[in-house]
């Protein structure tokens, strides 16, 4: 994950300890506090720890970090259902921003042949969409978070409050049964936190597997997301309906529990969204 072994033993105290301070950094490892400070500094810009005053924070579960590659092998068939119905919530001539993960990056190479400006801190998602004449790209630029494949921090946040974004589409680790979701890091959390504040509608991207699971950040509870696409496992709709959430499902998977009607799931497009939010359903 770091290139320097001291790196990696700062990161294992702090996931011990979860808040550090260079003098203790200093008494551990055998070296001076600036020579701490400076690893603190190369730390942050990575996205694995938060500085404090006199010290640091853990800033991801490294325990639980995936590549992308591995993340692309995980329910494969699920994400691309998830991802070709999240196509159909998107329209021509919209300004779309794609996270950094794998459900978004599949969503990214669904949208190849439409009209759009995707705004992306997505690595993957500038190389799957960069040849593609009617995209108009646009990165957020900041730090590279190369285990992620993607750009945050402060240049990342500064650069979204100057643009207006009409649909986002964010990928989470885990959300909970009060309609939490939660990624396992914070700085990323912190600019996913961004996004939905600059966005006009909000939608997240995530696998019923996801359900149930507590990452290390949380950047979005109810009320802060419109639309949760996600596969037929999920069996919380109507609990979630109550949070002013519309469920999407994806079809072309697994089939569901077949004692589970119609009613239970949604499959509005973007026009039938629009004209609920309108009317103030689900809000």
């Amino acid at each position: 994950m770091t290139h320097l072994p001291r790196h990696a033993e700062i990161l294992k105290i702090l996931s011990l300890l979860r808040n550090v301070s260079v003098g203790d950094f200093a008494q551990r490892l055998g070296v001076s506090e600036v020579t701490i400070r400076k690893d603190l500094a190369q730390l942050e810009e990575m996205g694995c720890l938060i500085r404090t005053r006199g010290g640091a924070q853990i800033a991801e579960d490294t325990r639980v970090l995936k590549t992308m590659d591995v993340r692309l092998k995980e329910r494969m068939d699920v994400k691309e259902a998830i991802a070709r119905k999240a196509r159909e919530l998107v329209r021509d001539g919209e300004t779309v921003y794609l996270d950094a993960g794998s459900t978004c990056l599949l969503l990214a190479k669904e949208l190849t042949e439409m009209n759009l400006r995707v705004v992306t801190n997505s690595i993957d998602v500038m190389a799957a969409l960069g040849a593609c004449p009617g995209i108009s790209l646009i990165s957020l630029g900041g730090t590279y978070r190369r285990e992620a494949g993607s750009f945050v921090g402060p240049m990342a946040i500064e650069a979204l409050r100057t643009l207006q974004i009409e649909t986002c589409f964010l990928g989470a680790t885990g959300f909970s049964n009060r309609g939490a979701f939660s990624s396992q890091n914070l700085i990323e959390s912190q600019l996913k936190q961004k996004v939905l504040e600059a966005s006009g509608r909000r939608i997240i991207l995530a696998d019923s597997g996801k359900y149930g699971r507590q990452a290390f950040s949380v950047f979005a509870r109810a009320g802060d997301v419109d639309i949760l696409v996600t596969d037929p496992g999920f069996r919380n709709i109507k609990e979630f309906n109550v949070f002013g959430m519309e469920i999407v499902l994806a079809t072309g998977i697994a089939a569901s529990d077949p004692s589970r009607g119609p009613e239970s799931g949604s499959s509005a497009g973007f026009g039938e969204f629009q004209a609920r939010k309108t009317a103030g359903i689900g809000e």
